[in-house]
Parts: structure tokens; C-alpha cells; sequence
């Protein structure tokens, strides 16, 4: 299958994860990437891996304007224009709002949300002149609260409603703007609570399809709205977690 043939794909946190999975999903489909992360090792070995598709890489750091500034001129220069934006590169955290340095906060609020925030300021022109579209990476944790998570539900949080807003936007531009929303995801990012059965357990049990995603879950959704058949869809915050959000949360009744 090539849909995405003659499509310029920039994918941020592309070196793991779904952000990998997503590379991998639209080198399949055809699809010439762009892809920027802080793991320059692994960006060259995902490329290795990704042949004889077209790939260009790039060190990016999405906490910085200028990064991905630079990756986005990256594109251009390489192939001309950006066809689909997928902001996916984020950090995670644990604790309580009084717990540890601040700064914890501030790392997690310039990644994830600034992240997002800067792709999109960058790539805003070049996806108006190809009538293209934005993909963000939210979670489920940016639609209800976690215990222990503050950090990332409020950055989640904001990505969730930032699409919104930058969809109303830029409709009348031909730009489409969604958000992906997983729930347990089996990544690096989640790689410790393997080492913590009971929990995945419990997380298991709260998913009523009965397991958690593995990234290329998360990169079907992605490449189908980043595709033709979701041409009319656009300010969409869409829930890839096995039913989990389908649930008011109540254990099963007998």
C-alpha cells in the first residue's frame, strides 16, 4: 500500500516509542519523513532500519523554538513543503505538586505543550500553502486527571484544547488539526512499570479490551487522520485506549 505516497511526513520523538511506530507506519504507506528527536544515535539507527524509504533526521529538542525552527526549515529544504505534522515527543512525570523542584514542572510543561506549541508555530505557512495537517500527541490523561500526575495532565490538558483552538483557526486555511489520546502505551516511557506487575494489572483490568497499546496501535490512528478518508474530520481529540474512556469508572456489575 503506498497512501502516503508524495506525502512529506515531519514526526517529532520519532527515535521511540509511537513516535517510531508512526515512522514506521508511514514509511510503509510511502511516505517521505522528516524526523527530529534528542536520541541522534537512535534517529540514525531508525533510518538504517526505515531503507530504502526517504528519510532525513535531525537533533531536536521541541523545548527549543529554534529546533524546531530548524527541522522545519530541514524539510523544506530537503523536499520542499510539509504535508502532515506529527507533534508526538514528550516527557513524562511522577509526584505530588509540593514534591521535589519545580523545575520538574517547567520541563514537562516546555516539552509537551511548549513542544507542540512551537511545531505548529513553525510549520503553520508551509502546512496552509499544502492544505495540510497537524497530529498532536495528547493521552487520555489530558482528557481526566491521574493521581500523581499533575505535571502532565495539565500539559496533556492544554494540548488537548490547544487542538481545538487551532483548528478553528486554521479551518478556513485547509489545515486540519487532531489529537491522539492512548492510554497505557508499552514504550521506553513506560518501560519501569513492567517491573511493577501488580500495577499493570490493575491497569489491565481498567481496559476493557484487557491489555495496553503497543505503538503501532497508536500509529494506525495517527496515520489515519493524517490520510484522505479523515478529510472532513478536524478538532478531534480521539481516545486510542481499548474502550478505557467508554467506562464512568465503575467496577463491572454481576
Amino acid at each position: 500500500m503506498a497512501r502516503f505516497s508524495d506525502t512529506i511526513v515531519v514526526i517529532t520523538g520519532a527515535a521511540s516509542g509511537i513516535g517510531e511506530g508512526a515512522a514506521r507506519r508511514f514509511a510503509e504507506e510511502g511516505a517521505t519523513l522528516v524526523l527530529g528527536d534528542t536520541d541522534a544515535e537512535g534517529l540514525n539507527r531508525l533510518a538504517h532500519d526505515l531503507a530504502p524509504a526517504t528519510v532525513a533526521t535531525q537533533e531536536t529538542d521541541v523545548s527549543d523554538m529554534a529546533d524546531c525552527e530548524a527541522l522545519v526549515a530541514l524539510a523544506i529544504e530537503r523536499f520542499g513543503r510539509i504535508d502532515v505534522l506529527v507533534s508526538n515527543a514528550g516527557i513524562d512525570h511522577l509526584g505530588k505538586l509540593d514534591e521535589g523542584d519545580v523545575s520538574a514542572f517547567a520541563k514537562v510543561i516546555e516539552t509537551d505543550l511548549y513542544g507542540v506549541v512551537h511545531m505548529a508555530r513553525a510549520a503553520i505557512a508551509h502546512l496552509r500553502a499544502s492544505k495540510g495537517c497537524i497530529i498532536n500527541m495528547s493521552s487520555v490523561s489530558g482528557l481526566g486527571g491521574d493521581w500523581n500526575h499533575s505535571f502532565y495532565c495539565a500539559a496533556k490538558g492544554a494540548v488537548t484544547n490547544f487542538t481545538r483552538a487551532l483548528a478553528l483557526d486554521e479551518a478556513a486555511h485547509g489545515v486540519r488539526v487532531n489529537a491522539v489520546n492512548p492510554s497505557l502505551t508499552y514504550t521506553a516511557l513506560t518501560a519501569g512499570m513492567k517491573e511493577q506487575p501488580e500495577l499493570i494489572a490493575k491497569f489491565e483490568e481498567r481496559i476493557p479490551m484487557g491489555r495496553g497499546a503497543q505503538p503501532e496501535d497508536i500509529a494506525g490512528a495517527i496515520a489515519f487522520l493524517a490520510s484522505h478518508d479523515a478529510r472532513f474530520i478536524t478538532g478531534v481529540n480521539l481516545p486510542v485506549d481499548g474502550g478505557l474512556s467508554a467506562s464512568n469508572g465503575q467496577p463491572p456489575l454481576h
